[in-house]
């Protein structure tokens, strides 16, 4: 596990980056597949975590969440529009033949969402901003004291072929909404993150690079 910032640690995985878990404080952000638990959990023993939080409900995010959450009796959170996915009573989004493909090999079961979040709250001094586009309730967390960002699938920091780092769109194929992702990506950066964590590649820490991807994709 490396810290990244004061109380932001990312886990370890195989191959690095490729697919992120983070924690803040006592709190873990995302799930990875379900193939991750063992490795998830090696790491964060010894560790008081309080809950397990979902940038979004998708295969690579929501996989070991069921596991987690029944092993250590953690409460689940994630967005409201992104519940009725983490809970089996909608598909994930897009309801595409590649998406379910995905979850046969890496999803989770369903499990019950014991706090559905909203634009605005707060989360071990992160704030909650609303980004939808790659999924209905996909999620950015803000630290406004230092800018540190964790923004789950808006944007890439790595190619998803090559493993090079480099800004990219999560795939289309996989995104929801293209358009409105982009809005969210232009969100993200306004903010002017001093340190970007994501779902997929390394830390990014220029935010004006990211200034100028998501002008080129207005």
């Amino acid at each position: 596990m490396q810290e990244l910032a004061p109380d932001v640690w990312q886990l370890h995985g195989t191959p690095q980056h490729a697919i992120n878990v983070f924690l803040i404080g006592d709190v873990l952000i995302d799930a990875a597949t379900r193939w991750s638990t063992r490795r998830i959990l090696r790491q964060i023993c010894g560790r008081s975590i309080s809950r397990l939080v979902l940038t979004h409900c998708h295969p690579d995010h929501q996989g070991a969440a069921a596991a987690l959450c029944g092993g250590l009796s953690l409460p689940l959170e994630c967005h409201a529009l992104d519940v009725p996915a983490m809970e089996g009573l909608e598909p994930m989004q897009p309801d595409s033949w590649l998406l379910w493909c995905s979850r046969q090999l890496y999803a989770g079961p369903p499990y019950r969402v014991s706090r559905q979040l909203k634009h605005g709250d707060e989360i071990a001094g992160f704030q909650v901003l609303h980004a939808p586009g790659h999924t209905p309730g996909e999620i950015i967390l803000f630290r406004e004291s230092d800018r540190v960002a964790i923004a789950g699938d808006v944007v890439n920091s790595m190619s998803l072929i090559t493993l090079r780092p480099g800004l990219h769109e999560p795939p289309a194929c996989f995104t929801a909404d293209v358009a409105q992702n982009r809005r969210s990506i232009q969100m993200l950066a306004d903010l002017e993150p001093s340190l970007l964590c994501v779902g997929h590649g390394p830390p990014w820490r220029d935010p004006q690079r990211l200034k100028e991807f998501a002008s080129r994709l207005r």
